[in-house]
């Protein structure tokens, strides 16, 4: 497996820049909006990534409840982490979209909340997580995470319930989108999510040496401990 990283970081260092191409040279330019529509081929994928980290955060801690395997606690937290990245880059790339488009940065608009919300909670997932030392910080960490994982359909469907100022979705009624358009929006999203896993996997790795370390510190503590009470 170790062998195996480094051909697919090349690979998708070479997915990465095809689609950067695509993106920037390739993409028709939209005829309303012109070249700043080009970001919705960073914006879109960074929110569908982040939409599959939290999705995957959602199971394994779910997994957790039930079996309480720290594999599974391990991989919820990365997927939390690696989340909240790409949903800060939705969150950075919106506004600076909205702003030649809308003529604002921000707008309470509904799915704009409800994805700063989503933000918000997971942020304060990974909070908790980081200053909390308590045995029970993985349980309530695992509930959070359930709870916030709720919001992710409300903000991939707030266009189709609610009226906001996105345009009407793409994907199913009420829009759609060059086929040239579609073409290199599912290769970048193929290459985010490719990148997304190999960080998943690097971190993954890391959190696991983390906690062998943690518990063979506190095996030496409690050893250290019972001989000075000898």
């Amino acid at each position: 497996m170790k062998r195996l990283f480094p051909i697919l970081s090349v690979l998708t260092a070479g997915l990465l820049a095809y689609a950067l191409y695509q993106a920037l040279v390739v993409a028709p330019t939209e005829r309303t909006m012109g070249d700043v529509q080009r970001i919705f081929y960073y914006h879109v994928p960074s929110a569908w990534t982040a939409f599959l980290l939290f999705t995957a955060n959602l199971v394994a801690s779910v997994v957790y409840l039930i079996r309480r395997n720290p594999k599974a606690d391990a991989l919820a937290v990365v997927c939390a982490e690696v989340g909240v990245v790409f949903c800060t880059v939705v969150l950075v790339t919106g506004p600076i979209w909205a702003r030649p488009v809308w003529g604002i940065w921000w707008t309470w608009d509904v799915r704009l909340t409800t994805t700063l919300v989503l933000w918000l909670i997971y942020v304060s997932y990974l909070v908790l997580r980081r200053f909390s030392d308590s045995a029970q910080t993985p349980m309530l960490a695992a509930v959070l995470a359930i709870f916030g994982a709720l919001d992710v359909p409300l903000v991939y469907f707030s266009i189709w319930f609610f009226r906001t100022q996105h345009p009407q979705p793409v994907i199913g009624g009420g829009g759609s989108l060059d086929p040239r358009m579609w073409h290199v929006l599912l290769i970048n999203w193929l290459a985010f999510s490719c990148f997304a896993f190999l960080v998943c996997w690097s971190r993954y790795r890391l959190e696991k040496l983390q906690r062998e370390v943690d518990a063979a510190h506190a095996l030496r503590s409690l050893t250290e401990s019972s001989g000075r009470t000898r």
